[in-house]
């Protein structure tokens, strides 16, 4: 089986055993070996362990890491002086930078040596299920579907799972309800049974996603398409005239672009309906559904305009332009008919504008705003000329009026889909996958915003290795609710080296292997930083290599205060991700200082920053709020015909724990992402 669909699954605590049961003869030292070394606890399918998932175990946790430039890392870092750990550096970046050598990964020159005592650490107990190849791939398929059920784009690593997972099971794809998915499933694998699920107006997206993905041109108004993709783009457009998809108003949204696409591919019409809408694209004129709705809101009829935008595009197209529309509204009756109209049935859209206006802060300073390009993410903050120009404020009030409607209705479309339904109270801490386009997968990564307590008597070790480029960099930050942050990274360390955070130097030669690491207690961090509400981890390659050109995993582990063992030891990590996305800066994860969790952000960032330290970071801190508005707990709540105290009452168990249940009974866990995602959008 492809090592895409088992480490995707091994992220689900499952191992694919791809012989039949009972032929593997060290079964019992295989058990051992993956309980001694990984901590792994095989709890269903024992028969059909084999030797290869040692291995495979190691592989995704990270067995044999390359050493960090202080080898005795953290012990000896904290026993040099200010003056050696500056000077330490200095000879390296003169070694590598200087003189061009960047064969070896660099070391120490003062560091003493230094005897590690054997690993003696608690950790917990991870328990895995073994299933036949058969069994996976059912697995697979309910989990594409469930995937491709949701309404937002989904990220590269759910992709990649889709699109091989759809071509090498032949699965039946029942519906795929995100036009972002389905466009680059039909640009990948050339199927026009795709564009069932699309309407003309898409193409639009098809085009955009063509230019970028298999040309790196994010233009869409100049376009240089080789002759086979004019072809295929040409039998697109053929296949939804022949089967009346031609949704011509909201074409005209983008009637420039489409002018320009029908000339460039030469388009011929070869129906009379193909024929009048080459027509309309091309004449004077614009019918969009956007265009009467912003001629109805200059002549400040607010009925109407949303009138037309709901019959058009849909409620949920009125929930996107709420701030423009309500910022209009010049009574409550306006106001309350605007809300009124609001019955969408797209949850996600719902979740996404209750996190808005729940967090909407009323004011006239410059605001960012977050959104996702190609599966990065991108940040813009108003300049003084955009915000002495706004004119879609609305007040607080509003907003927590509006936020109380969103609640209102999405309770209502959500009651009583599931039967009685057992919640564990740790379930609060856990975020909805609404906006995981830009992240990372692997094993232990949840959704953005999610948090995990961290056990006083531990501290966090951070961690980033990798191969085939020279210098990546970890570094960290502690943040103020105000925005302001101090910085810890390689050009501060050698002053700011303590019991607090340590940092094991700066690798920049580790193209055949390198590693940094921050120890963070977090304890002796509130007292020596008591300004700093939260910390920030950020990965950035320095040498300006896109993530994905070259090998990286991050991660953290959870160590005791006086540690032992070696720098990285498995059974301790926590979570493991390669970090592949095609930008050089990513956001990990953070820590709220005085909740004392771990929150994950898990974002790539658009853009080919070198240095972590130069972008503001104030926006991040919306995202350690998100699970105060609505969470897995509540979610849950709202969908349950009876919340029940007792696990053994429940039809459906939602809990982070390792538990027992009735073979009928519907487990679903922190890291179900499949399944969660098709009830949001069930």
């Amino acid at each position: 089986m492809n090592d895409v669909y088992k480490k995707y699954l091994f992220a689900k605590h499952i191992f694919v055993s791809e012989k039949s049961a009972g032929e593997e003869k060290n079964q019992l030292a295989v058990l051992f070996s993956l309980a001694n070394l990984f901590n792994i606890k095989i709890v269903k399918g024992r028969k059909l362990v084999r030797e290869e998932m040692i291995r495979f175990a190691s592989e995704c946790l990270g067995e044999n890491v390359p050493e960090p430039f202080y080898k005795g890392f953290p012990q000896s870092v904290l026993k040099l002086t200010k003056e050696k750990l500056l000077l330490d550096q200095l000879i390296h970046y003169v070694t590598t930078y200087g003189f061009g050598n960047f064969s070896e990964a660099g070391h120490s020159l003062f560091e003493e040596i230094f005897e590690r005592a054997a690993f003696n650490e608690n950790s917990d107990i991870r328990e895995f299920s073994v299933v036949t190849e058969e069994e996976a791939a059912e697995i697979l398929g309910e989990m594409v579907n469930n995937l491709l059920a949701g309404t937002r784009p989904l990220s590269e690593e759910q992709y990649t799972l889709v699109r091989e997972a759809i071509s090498d099971y032949d699965i039946s794809v029942r519906n795929v309800a995100s036009k972002n998915t389905c466009v680059k499933l039909l640009i990948d694998m050339r199927d026009l049974r795709f564009t069932d699920f699309l309407v003309m107006s898409d193409v639009i997206k098809l085009i955009d996603e063509m230019n970028y993905g298999l040309y790196e041109n994010t233009d869409i108004k100049k376009l240089n398409f080789r002759n086979q993709d004019r072809r295929f783009i040409t039998a697109v457009i053929d296949k939804l005239f022949t089967e009346g998809k031609c949704d011509i108003r909201n074409c005209f949204e983008k009637k420039k672009i489409w002018n320009g696409l029908l000339h460039h591919i030469h388009y011929k019409a070869k129906s009379e309906e193909a024929q009048s809408f080459v027509n309309a694209m091309r004449g004077k004129g614009n019918r969009s559904v956007f265009s009467d709705f912003e001629r109805a809101m200059t002549e400040r009829n607010i009925r109407s305009a949303v009138q037309i935008l709901k019959s058009g595009k849909g409620s949920a197209s009125v929930l996107r332009n709420l701030n423009y529309i309500i910022s209009r509204c010049t009574s409550e009756e306006e106001l309350q008919f605007v809300l009124d109209c609001i019955d969408t049935k797209n949850n996600i859209v719902l979740i996404q504008l209750l996190l808005q206006y729940a967090r909407y802060k009323e004011g006239r300073g410059p605001r960012t705003f977050g959104f996702t390009k190609y599966n990065m993410m991108k940040f813009h903050t108003e300049t003084e000329k955009e915000l002495a120009h706004r004119k879609s404020d609305i007040t607080a009030k509003q907003a927590e009026y509006i936020a109380e409607k969103i609640g209102i209705i999405l309770k209502k479309n959500l009651s009583g889909k599931l039967g009685k339904v057992y919640i564990d109270p740790d379930m609060k801490n856990y975020a909805l996958p609404i906006q995981e386009t830009a992240s990372q997968g692997g094993l232990g990564v949840l959704t953005r915003g999610s948090r995990i307590r961290i056990p006083e008597t531990k501290k966090i070790r951070a961690f980033t290795y990798w191969e085939k480029v020279d210098d990546i960099d970890l570094s960290c930050f502690g943040l103020e609710e105000s925005g302001n942050r101090r910085e810890f990274s390689w050009r501060t360390m050698a002053e700011n080296q303590s019991e607090a955070i340590t940092y094991s130097g700066d690798e920049t030669s580790g193209y055949k292997g390198g590693s940094e690491y921050f120890d963070i207690d977090i304890e002796e961090f509130r007292k020596l930083y008591p300004e700093a509400r939260y910390i920030v981890l950020c990965d950035n390659v320095f040498s300006g290599t896109a993530f994905g050109k070259c090998f990286c995993k991050a991660g953290y582990m959870t160590r005791d205060i006086n540690d032992s063992g070696a720098i990285y030891e498995p059974k301790t990590v926590k979570s493991a991700f390669m970090i592949n996305c095609d930008s050089t800066f990513a956001y990990l994860y953070g820590i709220d200082l005085d909740k004392n969790e771990l929150v994950w952000l898990n974002m790539a960032r658009n853009g080919s920053m070198a240095v972590a330290g130069d972008t503001d970071m104030s926006f991040l801190i919306d995202y350690f709020h998100v699970t105060d508005t609505i969470n897995m707990h509540s979610f849950f709540e709202m969908m349950a015909t009876e919340v029940v105290d007792d696990i053994s009452a429940a039809d459906v168990v939602v809990t982070d724990k390792n538990t027992e249940c009735a073979e009928n009974v519907e487990i679903i866990r922190e890291y179900d992402i499949e399944k969660i995602t098709a009830l949001m959008n069930n």
